[in-house]
């Protein structure tokens, strides 16, 4: 294609810097001609950004010198043509919406923007709007907007709850989304799949255009984007391929002539901290991800431990300050830094071009996650992008070579889609109502056009309607909860101005997660969890944390009561949040057991470890559940092997040990990875398939989700989405504690009074999905009822080893060496690996 298809002064920017505008670039525009929406795959590095933006640079350029053609805004009940055409007649139209999953790749976006337009001298303008923006610049853009708006998916949704974003959207000719696999599937994706919907019906000529690099299933990002679903109304645009990536595996060094031998167990790849800092040395930038924050410190530390150059390195995660991120952005940014140490808070499109290695510290849980966290080096499609992965443990060793292939083969992975969030839907209820009165089934027509809402039903929409209306049966008669009101001709409109404040105030998809004291009765202070993993236990669980083996009194709003527990502690110790392992690098590992013929490429002891294992017990076949069951130190352990990521093991591990003390097996604990699960108790288990039976999710999961705070943490995000409890009122945020509270208190209300109630389904649809994995639990017992294997030993497997000798190093206090636990390890490896 030739540049001739634009206009000369943008073609002729591209000339002067030697560049071409490339084919998938072009194809965009040429989509936009014809009228269709897109999608747009490509690499990091091939102007994705660039693309999406051309045909809006385009249409202004060649409108510039004509006279604008307005559209008539939609009006909307209760508001007349000439209060609109008025309103019109003040501003100048927004063109385009740049939709982003962060506020910095706004920014940046911007900043990478504003410099062609600048050096072109193109009249156009170009404004960030997000919830730092000040409430003057916020006003003025509902009147006089720019004619480029970049902003986030909530922010999007609070300008649609304006009276004046009829008028505001009247003339929009396209929405941007940028990273769209970052959120489609998820929350976010519900409310900006809503927004889309009812951007779509005020301005209906308006293109819809997403972009990805790592996006796995085409087709299911063209339906979510489609109005309908109808994906043949989206067209896919596929960028080239950008050179291959140079892609290794970090592994010890060992004096020369020695073995390579890879750590048995660990996630912090500690054994390669020299080898990563002579990366930093030998590189002008390079950019470290850790999937925890905790690893991210930890590894930052290290580093620093060894840094006797004092090269300028910095830490980067969600916890530090948002002034502390930023002034090591902008430090990244104008070349000021040599290495970087940060978590998924850097994954996205943040374009840093002088970064020219990243190394991944563990394993890198999926192979989309991999692919995109190396697209930050290089940032240019004609050039490879170096990487290096550095295994924690055997398993992550198989991990990272599967991730690796994957990549190679350019294979992704990505989170299913699922029906939307009816909390979500009722934020989005509440923002039409207080943009003005809307009727009910023009409405339901609408949502039903975004795909997660085209299976909703009219009784569910009802059912939404009534809560934002009144709060539900059992809270209708409090007036704070009265916040909208139907009138015969079935219009829905506010009762009163105040609930628009309040819910401008508070409307939000992104619950900050609470953090809890953990504490004795006494008040002593041991320090502090997410409340994610305190939602897990029930009174009288033991749990390791800061050393000491603890035992669970009560929970309150903010504290985790405890007492020394008597017995040792069952449940392994908090470990912080943890990225999950994708479905599509499980099976890859899987399939790894048994390929023995490729065992060829792997170091020699992985090989060897494999072998042994072959030689001593089985290797699971793809689709198996294999669990050994053998004694060790006058215990009985059960290990099933399942590679359904940490989260499910965990959950699983909760309902077995349950199970396993109902029927007598005297559980002592158990413990997790992302690859099996260990139980250990006095009695042995000879025969697992029952406790493996799928009614443990109906039975044992109704029982621990009910005892636990799962279900209450559960109801108190949906509460706090659906608006039915505040965050913050005029001048005055609550605490973590305060929501808490009010949340606690209605759902001990609902649970009694209304058990069926729209948001206990709504929490109860959140702890079995996102808090337990419990759709990866399902596919496990159903492997189990079919397919299960079970293998009597009389010692501990080869491929035990790594998730046991976690056993005992869970409780270690921070900074502890216990030579016992190294003397273990040995002699569990040892143990392992002679031949009968």
């Amino acid at each position: 294609m030739a540049d001739d298809n634009i206009p000369s002064i943008l073609s002729d920017w591209f000339a002067a810097r030697g560049w071409q505008v490339r084919p998938h670039q072009l194809a965009m525009l040429e989509t936009a001609r014809v009228g269709r929406h897109a999608l747009l795959t490509a690499p990091t590095g091939a102007g994705k950004t660039l693309a999406g933006f051309l045909p809006t640079l385009v249409e202004l350029v060649e409108q510039a010198d004509r006279k604008p053609v307005r559209a008539e805004p939609v009006e909307a009940p209760g508001q007349t043509q000439s209060t609109l055409r008025q309103a019109q007649g003040e501003r100048k139209d927004l063109h385009t919406l740049y939709i982003s999953p962060l506020k910095a790749l706004a920014v940046d976006v911007q900043r990478n923007l504003l410099t062609p337009i600048a050096e072109m001298g193109l009249p156009i303008t170009v404004e960030t709007r997000s919830g730092d923006t000040p409430a003057a610049r916020k006003a003025r853009q509902r009147v006089k907007p720019p004619q480029i708006l970049l902003t986030t998916p909530e922010s999007l949704n609070l300008l649609l709850s304006q009276p004046e974003s009829f008028a505001l959207f009247a003339n929009l000719r396209r929405v941007v989304i940028d990273e769209v696999h970052a959120f489609a599937s998820g929350k976010r994706g519900d409310l900006l799949a809503l927004s889309l919907a009812r951007l779509q019906k005020i301005a209906p000529e308006m293109q819809r255009v997403a972009l990805s690099a790592t996006v796995a299933e085409p087709d299911d990002f063209r339906a979510w984007l489609a109005p309908y679903g109808d994906i043949d109304s989206v067209t896919h645009v596929r960028g080239a391929d950008g050179a291959p990536a140079d892609l290794s595996i970090m592994l010890p060094e060992t004096p020369e002539g020695d073995p390579v031998r890879v750590p048995w167990s660990g996630h912090a790849g500690s054994y390669a901290i020299p080898q990563v800092m002579e990366q930093i040395r030998r590189n002008r930038m390079t950019l470290i991800f850790c999937n925890t924050r905790f690893l991210a410190e930890f590894t930052f530390q290290q580093l620093w431990d060894i840094n006797d150059e004092t090269l300028p390195i910095g830490v980067h995660h969600g916890s530090l300050s948002k002034e502390a991120r930023r002034k090591v952005e902008n430090a990244m940014a104008s070349g000021k830094m040599r290495a970087l140490v940060c978590t998924a808070s850097l994954d996205l499109g943040v374009d840093w071009g002088d970064i020219d290695c990243v190394i991944q510290m563990g394993a890198p849980k999926g192979s989309s996650r991999l692919l995109q966290r190396i697209g930050r080096a290089n940032h240019r499609l004609d050039v490879s992008s170096k990487a290096l992965l550095v295994p924690g443990n055997r398993f992550e060793y198989l991990e990272a070579q599967a991730a690796l292939d994957a990549v190679n083969e350019g294979r992704r992975d990505g989170e299913p889609f699922r029906a939307g969030g009816l909390d979500v839907l009722a934020q989005h209820v509440m923002s039409c109502a207080c943009a003005g009165p809307f009727q009910e089934d023009d409405l339901l027509d609408e949502v039903q056009s975004a795909l997660p809402y085209s299976a909703l039903s009219r009784e569910q929409f009802e059912r939404v309607l009534n809560f934002t209306r009144d709060g539900g049966y059992a809270l209708k008669a409090y007036d704070r909860f009265k916040r909208l009101r139907r009138d015969a001709r079935g219009v829905w409109s506010l009762t009163h101005p105040k609930f628009a404040a309040q819910h401008r105030l508070n409307a939000g998809i992104i619950v900050d997660a609470a953090m809890m004291n953990v504490r004795f009765k006494n008040g002593r202070n041991l320090g502090k969890v997410e409340e994610g993993f305190a939602a897990m236990l029930s009174v009288g669980d033991t749990f390791f944390f800061a050393g000491l083996s603890l035992e669970l009194i009560k929970m309150d709003a903010s504290d985790v009561i405890v007492r020394a527990a008597k017995k040792a502690a069952m449940i392994p110790s908090y470990g912080g949040a943890r990225l999950p392992l994708t479905t599509h690098l499980s099976d890859r590992v899987r399939a790894f057991l048994t390929d023995r013929a490729g065992w060829s490429r792997f170091p020699d002891d992985v090989r060897e470890w494999l072998e042994m294992q072959d030689h001593r017990s089985v290797m699971p076949e793809p689709g198996q559940l294999l669990v050994e069951t053998f004694p060790h130190k006058k215990l009985h352990y059960m290990v099933a092997y399942s590679f359904e990521g940490w989260n499910a093991h965990q959950s699983l591990g909760m309902l077995l040990t349950r199970r396993m003390e109902d029927r007598g097996l005297k559980p002592i604990g158990f413990v997790a990875n992302d690859y099996a699960l260990a139980c250990y108790s006095i009695e042995p288990v000879t025969d697992p398939r029952p406790l493996f039976s799928a009614d443990i999710l109906e039975e044992e999961f109704f029982d621990w989700v009910e005892g636990s705070h799962l279900l209450k943490r559960a109801f108190r995000e949906v509460a706090v989405i659906s608006g039915l409890v505040e965050r913050q009122h005029p001048g005055k945020r609550k605490t973590g504690k305060q929501v808490t509270f009010s949340t606690d208190l209605i759902f001990d209300v609902l649970r009694k009074y209304e058990p069926d109630h729209l948001l206990m389904q709504a929490a109860w649809a959140d702890a079995r999905a996102r808090m337990t994995d419990v759709g990866r639990l399902g596919d496990l017992l159903d492997r189990a009822a079919d397919s299960l294997i079970h293998v009597e030993l009389e010692r501990v497997s080869p491929l035990a080893v790594p998730v046991l000798v976690m056993i005992g190093r869970e409780h270690v206090a921070q900074g502890a060496t216990d030579d016992a636990l190294l003397i273990e390890a040995e002699s569990l490896i040892n143990e392992a690996m002679t031949i009968d």
